[in-house]
């Protein structure tokens, strides 16, 4: 959640940072109007608690001790309705708080969409083809390791099932990825696919996200869009030492999305799947941290990209792609040889203190005091964008695939 004294001491300049990203001028307006209101509701409170204070110590020697008696009673009402004002208005305030978006970086480039991101990097070289490279979803049906038709028939659409050496593949890639990211340093957790409501509302999936989530129903339980959400929040809650800082992990997890919004887009293939896994990568730090940390982590999944011999780019998102909850993001792109271009497959986020202010995790300072963390996270990698990969680029003439060297052992 964003921090509202900020908002309000420097409005001017948080706004613009926030109409960048897309939020209107309507609700900035709205907020504007609150705070002033807000300002001025707080300090009548003020003038009254302060009047409850002096002449209350002042009752004990007042020549007229009833006629103060009954002041002091009326400005107790006058309190407990200032009180009721107050908390309306805060309340209210609050509520469009949770509904707007982080406040992007200073770095962040200004942008309208996805076309304004801004390439950093090319790593490795895509692999020049003397055939016409085949799309993912044809060279899996052909080898039996795709079944979409039984998937749909389970399921319905942007379903599919997985067999043989493509089960074996994707299996192997969990572990690789979890083994290569121990090696860095994060540790291995397993969390819960079902979460709650204020677990969803730690990270920010909640209100906004709403109809983009799997709900169960009489139960206050949804199914996870990232296991970024569980991981994250076990800390929720708590005020972590110091010197337990940074905490990092790494978590493998099936993910389910409604993908709304989605449709006509990659409706081929499991490149968009209401069900998919992914190995995550998240972060809690001290502020102080949080920028090395978060370069560790693109660094990982980059190199776990390049360990598997495939072709990608950094992108730095500009504010009209920038997620809910990040204040800067850099995304990896990995190359797809059927499309001829680079497609999304990590997306590594610093998120400030924004989702600590929410969840409200905390750390005790050096000097004894209670401030709030930094939360990263990141894909590394997601699985079925990576299988789609190793089946495009290690695929030969004859539509067969060759396992990266890497993975061999896990087979």
């Amino acid at each position: 959640m964003l921090d509202l004294k900020k908002l309000q001491n420097q409005f001017d300049e948080v706004s613009q940072k926030l109409k960048n990203k897309k939020v209107d001028e309507e609700t900035l307006k709205k907020l504007a109007d609150l705070f002033a209101l807000l300002k001025k509701e707080k300090t009548i409170l003020e003038e009254l608690q302060a009047f409850q204070n002096k002449f209350s110590k002042e009752l004990a020697s007042a020549q007229d001790k009833e006629e103060l008696r009954t002041k002091l009673s009326e400005n107790k009402i006058k309190i407990n309705e200032q009180n009721q004002k107050v908390n309306v208005l805060e309340n209210e305030l609050e509520n469009i708080a949770h509904a707007i978006p982080n406040i992007p970086d200073d770095i962040v480039p200004v942008g309208e969409d996805e076309n304004e991101n801004v390439e950093i990097k090319k790593v490795l070289t895509p692999p020049n083809f003397d055939f016409k490279p085949k799309e993912h979803h044809d060279l899996g049906e052909s080898l039996d390791w795709l079944d979409f038709t039984r998937g749909v028939k389970i399921s319905g659409s942007r379903f599919c099932v997985l067999k043989n050496e493509g089960a074996l593949l994707s299996r192997a890639l969990v572990n690789y990825m979890i083994d290569f990211n121990r090696s860095r340093g994060f540790d291995f957790v397993n969390v819960p696919y079902l979460v709650n409501s204020a677990t969803m509302f730690g990270t920010g999936q909640l209100p906004k996200f709403k109809d983009d989530m799997y709900k169960v129903d009489d139960e206050d339980l949804y199914l996870i869009s990232t296991s970024e959400i569980p991981v994250t929040n076990l800390y929720s809650g708590e005020i972590l030492a110091s010197e337990s800082l940074p905490i990092k992990m790494t978590c493998y997890s099936a993910c389910f999305r409604k993908e709304a919004g989605s449709a006509g887009r990659d409706t081929r293939g499991i490149i968009r799947q209401h069900q998919f896994e992914k190995v995550e990568l998240v972060s809690i730090t001290k502020p102080e941290q949080s920028d090395s940390v978060f370069n560790e982590m693109v660094e990982c999944a980059s190199d776990l990209l390049s360990s598997l011999g495939l072709a990608h780019r950094h992108l730095m998102l500009c504010t009209g792609d920038l997620g809910f909850s990040a204040a800067k993001t850099i995304d990896l792109e990995v190359w797809i040889p059927s499309q001829n271009k680079y497609r999304e497959i990590s997306s590594v986020s610093n998120c400030r203190d924004f989702q600590a202010r929410r969840a409200k995790i905390r750390y005790k300072n050096e000097q004894g005091k209670n401030k709030l963390v930094h939360t990263l996270n990141g894909s590394s990698l997601a699985v079925g964008r990576t299988l789609v990969a190793i089946m495009e680029n290690y695929q030969d003439r004859e539509g067969k695939i060759i396992i990266p060297d890497v993975l061999r052992k896990y087979f």
